[in-house]
């Protein structure tokens, strides 16, 4: 059976979870929205003779991409899996030098 600690400390994760995939699924839609007011914009000034708003799109992308990969957990090297390992690893090397 579940304790209410666990339960809890479940739930303020699921909370936390929730959080980050708003704040990614906001930023891109004010990516999208933006982006496409950019492009008319640009059409509408000089008929894509020059693709300015390609520039916006494409840095404001690069943050997009980055916030996806931190919402999703999609860090290889560095990612929340790496973290624990090393934690755990530090915490037994730790543990180790008290009984040495």
């Amino acid at each position: 059976m579940e304790t209410n600690m666990n339960r809890e400390t479940k739930y303020l994760r699921a909370k936390d979870r929730v959080d980050q995939l708003k704040k990614f699924y906001g930023n891109l839609t004010s990516y999208v929205f933006f982006i496409i007011g950019l492009g008319a914009l640009n059409y509408w000034i000089n008929e894509w003779r020059y693709m300015w708003f390609l520039w916006a799109a494409f840095g404001w992308g690069i943050g997009i991409f980055f916030h996806a990969m931190k919402t999703f957990n999609f860090f290889p090297f560095l990612g929340k899996d790496w973290e624990e390992r090393k934690m755990k690893e530090f915490m037994n090397e730790e543990d180790n030098k008290k009984w040495n």
